[in-house]
């Protein structure tokens, strides 16, 4: 008994290694019948006339950058290029069966399908991986590619901005009565993404388009696959765009603050200079555009409402200081401010029910008790005279107008106050329903 029959599994290894030996001998022959007389150089059809049909199909993989500033996006991607050789048949009996052979791809013809709209200055390298060669001619070509193509970006919707960028294959040399280039499916494969942390993929479909370029009169096909992406806004509406609303809603508050509290004017500046240092910030994270942004433009109208609300709380402090000196209230402003105005704004005096105002009272005359008609007394000695007593009357008839007058100033002065209450309680609902406003509109864009 020989060796085999005392070792089976032995025997087994020995068979399976002259099986290969013999595939690997077929595979060699194989080739060497195949490339006796073949050439790279010229392309792999029967009949000169007759178009070489060209699928291609792309998996995206990762995104690595989008350039906003300079509209350049990178991207990883696995391409797969298939077509049939004319030159490259064989019977598979006549060779043990081997029906499929894996060999350089740079020994074989190659179609010369390139990126129209890179954005690379360097020449494109050749991906260094094998074709599969099958027996009727059909050649698979799989190779990794990381490529650089323009982008046009829109970024007037930013942050919640969604972009459109499209990758233009086609052979560069070939026109289509040569090479005609097809893609696989209707859209790219996602199968293998590796999610994008600023970046969330809607899509990817793809495109065949036939063109006639100036140069030549021949038409050019091309497949374009278009990427669909929309921008992952929560970040910058955490840091960007929270604090600029919760700033904006506190604005309209220097309204409510007392005026003798010295802090109104205070509270606007502080504010505007939040604004800006928000606004700062954003300059620096927010690209490059034509169009200003829809935050920009948010930050822009936050900024001019707080300018403006802080020059009225500036007007509507000197109405408050007015002294006794001021001029009365004028009787439109009277009617409309003090009247229906503050019936409406529920701006009351203490002890006053909301809804009715202090009916308005007209300022005393001017003129002295006596008319100005009265000579001064004259000086009597008789101790029961009627002249003292009309001399005790007019020291008290100036007593009562000295305090009619300071009455009067005084009421004109409450006058102005309570006219400066009703001015801020007025813009107060004004400048917060447009702070509220604004914010949603700019919130809504993030559901």
């Amino acid at each position: 008994m020989g060796p085999r029959s005392h070792h089976p599994s032995l025997g087994f290894s020995v068979s399976s290694l002259e099986c290969l030996g013999a595939e690997g001998r077929l595979a060699h022959k194989l080739f060497r019948d195949l490339f006796a007389n073949y050439t790279s150089a010229l392309r792999p059809v029967a009949d000169t006339d007759q178009a070489l049909n060209v699928t291609l199909e792309v998996t995206l993989s990762q995104i690595i950058d989008m350039d906003e500033r300079n509209q350049v996006l990178t991207l990883y991607l696995w391409i797969r290029q298939e077509w049939t050789d004319a030159y490259l048949r064989w019977d598979p009996d006549a060779y043990g069966g081997l029906d499929a052979i894996r060999i350089p791809s740079s020994l074989v013809w190659r179609p010369d399908i390139v990126l129209y709209n890179k954005a690379d200055a360097q020449p494109p390298a050749s991906a260094s991986t094998n074709v599969v060669l099958r027996h009727d001619g059909a050649v698979r070509w799989d190779a990794p590619a990381i490529t650089r193509s323009s982008c046009r970006v829109d970024v007037s919707a930013f942050p919640f901005d969604a972009q459109r960028c499209g990758l233009t294959f086609g052979s560069w040399t070939h026109g289509g009565h040569q090479l005609d280039v097809r893609p696989r499916g209707a859209a790219a494969s996602l199968a293998d993404f590796v999610e994008n942390v600023e970046w969330r993929v809607l899509g990817m479909p793809a495109r065949r388009r036939v063109l006639t370029y100036g140069c030549c009169s021949e038409p050019y096909p091309d497949v374009t696959f278009t990427l669909l992406l929309r921008r992952r806004a929560a970040a910058y509406v955490c840091n960007l765009l929270l604090p600029c609303v919760l700033i904006s809603l506190l604005a309209p508050l220097a309204f409510h603050l007392p005026a003798d509290s010295g802090e109104k004017v205070s509270l606007g500046v502080t504010v505007l200079l939040a604004l800006t240092v928000f606004q700062l910030l954003l300059a620096e994270s927010m690209p490059p555009a034509e169009s200003v942004p829809l935050i920009g433009k948010y930050y822009m109208a936050t900024m001019t409402m707080v300018t403006f609300s802080t020059a009225l709380t500036i007007l509507i402090m000197s109405l408050h200081y007015c002294g006794p000196s001021a001029r009365p209230v004028p009787a439109w402003a009277r009617a409309l401010l003090l009247g229906r105005l503050a019936r409406g704004l529920c701006v009351r005096e203490r002890g006053e029910p909301c809804g009715r105002s202090r009916p308005p009272e007209s300022p005393p005359s001017p003129q002295p008790p006596d008319g100005g008609a009265r000579p001064p007394p004259v000086a009597c000695h008789e101790p029961r005279c009627l002249c003292r007593q009309e001399a005790l009357l007019h020291h008290v008839a100036t007593i009562a107008h000295t305090f009619h007058s300071h009455r009067a100033a005084q009421r004109r002065h409450e006058d102005w106050k309570r006219l400066a209450r009703v001015m801020d309680r007025f813009f107060l609902g004004i400048f917060f329903s447009m702070a509220l406003v604004m914010s949603l509109l700019v919130l809504v864009q993030a559901l």
